[in-house]
């Protein structure tokens, strides 16, 4: 469970659906960067786990829609803290990443 946590388009796809249900094209649109092929198997993987739920409408053409289930919305507090962490301490990542790069790239 914890891999499938820390994957990155599994915290990307949560977030996107944390205030609304979502088509897969309006996922696909707020997801920068992830592919069709991506998209698919983490919202497989995701329903799989009972955090969404996917709901098909008969029309044409037909929707489907997305959401999180309440387990799905239990995750959100720690997503969120994960994301807020990363952005306040991403300069000194990077800051840290150079230097072991420099010190290591001088032996």
């Amino acid at each position: 469970m914890l891999d499938a946590l820390s994957d990155k388009w599994v915290t990307l796809v949560l977030t996107a659906l944390a205030d609304a249900p979502r088509r897969y094209s309006e996922l696909s649109r707020t997801i920068a960067g992830v592919s069709q092929k991506m998209l698919t198997q983490t919202l497989r993987l995701l329903e799989r786990d009972g955090l969404v739920t996917r709901t098909i409408t008969a029309s044409v053409p037909v929707r489907v829609d997305y959401q999180l289930t309440s387990l799905g919305r239990t995750l959100l507090p720690v997503v969120r803290a994960i994301k807020d962490w990363s952005e306040t301490h991403i300069s000194e990542v990077h800051a840290a990443r150079v230097a072991y790069d420099h010190a290591t790239s001088a032996t």
